[in-house]
């Protein structure tokens, strides 16, 4: 029995003395890392709910993209992008409820952008919020409510906006307009909020200092997202005789106005923010072409061949044609917020705040800089003018329509930017 019970305590000595086989190794796998969470809210239902799954799947991309090089590098090891989504259904009051119940998650980053009217009440949320707990604060980093004066007299140390604002691209329009010598009358209509409101007034204000011998023939707002028949509103366009509609709808409010101009034989221009917004250009169908001009930060026929490998890319991601549509700005934003972690070496907001003022990031051969002053991304914008696909410039179209965009205008960061009048109050 001694000598049974000696053998046995040798062989356990042995065992502890021997380094772990690879079976043994593997079974005590240090943990993944803890993702670093990202909370998307925005309408992710109702009648802006396509618009919100297509910043959704963007946004999945680029984190996608960050991960897959290893996430993003940081003293205790690098770690990977989430998005966490939440659901405003498109409206304010949705989207503040969920901007609490991030921060009830612990979520620090937040992005936002397919409403102005959320936008400038998440920017008070969170700016109230950061005076209160001050260890726990937050940011807001915006792909597209284009209110300037989100960065202007609203602007905030907490918030970052990664697309050009409404001014700067009508600015980007007008410079089609300016050129369009037979244009002698033009209708301006516009979603019933901040940012509709914001577009016509600067429409107003353009055209009579650039182009004051064209007759505004209607200038009118509707309400938001709840229009179901704009049938009235194109007889209206039609008989007054415009030649050109210049509008910001975007979503149900755009693709609604356009199916109903082309029913009623509309057959001017539209000057549009968002014309190449999913749906649209299938909509318009054959009327759309040479009249329908769209500006974006990005078109995926802007030339070059870094350009086109990024939209190749896209959409071999996401193959099913009613899932096209990519925001270059959005992989920009993603990759700021990237190299903004990296830089501050944690997950804070206030260090990540001061490093995203200092952004400078490129990708597809587009490179955009973030504004300290205001918090205003710096990046090109490519004005484009609706095609047949396979026509000279329009290798690509939009969700399978058959027609795409012509880039027609490049204009450079530096043309592009804008002056501003915000006066940031740093923490």
């Amino acid at each position: 029995m001694r000598l049974k019970t000696v053998s046995r305590r040798l062989a356990a000595g042995l065992l502890l003395s021997l380094p772990l086989w690879p079976s043994l190794a593997s079974a005590q796998t240090a943990p993944a890392p803890e993702p670093i969470r990202i909370a998307l809210i925005e309408g992710l239902s109702g009648p802006a709910g396509l618009a919100g799954e297509a910043v959704w799947r963007n946004l999945v991309w680029a984190t996608e993209r960050v991960n897959a090089r290893g996430g993003v590098p940081l003293p205790g090891g690098a770690r990977p992008l989430r998005i966490e989504r939440f659901d405003s259904k498109g409206q304010t009051e949705e989207a503040l409820s969920a901007l609490r119940s991030a921060s009830d998650r612990g979520i620090a980053i937040v992005t936002q952008g397919n409403s102005s009217a959320a936008a400038s009440a998440l920017i008070d949320a969170i700016g109230k919020h950061n005076e209160r707990q001050p260890g726990q604060r937050m940011l807001l980093l915006n792909y597209a409510a284009v209110d300037p004066a989100l960065t202007n007299e609203r602007c905030s140390y907490w918030h970052f906006r990664f697309d050009a604002h409404a001014d700067m691209r009508l600015n980007a329009l007008m410079e089609l307009i300016r050129e369009d010598k037979a244009l002698q009358s033009i209708y301006l209509i516009g979603q019933d909020y901040s940012f509709g409101q914001g577009v016509l007034r600067q429409a107003r204000r353009l055209l009579e200092q650039q182009r004051p011998d064209v007759r505004i023939a209607g200038d009118e707002l509707h309400p938001m997202s709840r229009i179901k028949d704009f049938l009235p509103y194109a007889t209206k366009i039609k008989a007054s005789g415009a030649q050109a509609v210049l509008t910001g709808n975007w979503g149900n409010d755009l693709t609604l106005l356009v199916k109903a101009a082309r029913e009623v034989g509309f057959e001017g221009r539209f000057y549009t923010f968002y014309g190449n917004a999913l749906g649209a250009p299938a909509a318009i169908g054959e009327a759309g072409i040479g009249r329908v001009v769209a500006v974006a930060d990005w078109l995926p026929n802007v030339p070059g061949a870094a350009s086109e490998a990024f939209y190749r890319q896209f959409r071999q991601r996401f193959p099913d044609p009613a899932d096209d549509y990519p925001h270059l700005r959005m992989q920009l934003m993603i990759e700021a917020l990237a190299q903004a972690i990296e830089r501050a070496g944690r997950v804070e907001a206030g260090a990540i705040a001061a490093q995203l003022e200092r952004a400078d990031v490129s990708l597809a051969g587009q490179r955009g800089r973030m504004r300290a002053d205001d918090h205003q991304f710096q990046q090109p914008l490519a004005v484009g003018v609706m095609d047949r696909q396979g026509q000279s410039g329009v290798p690509f179209d939009v969700e399978g329509s058959g027609y795409g965009f012509r880039v027609v205008r490049q204009i450079p960061a530096h043309q592009a930017a804008m002056p501003h009048t915000c006066r940031l109050q740093r923490p």
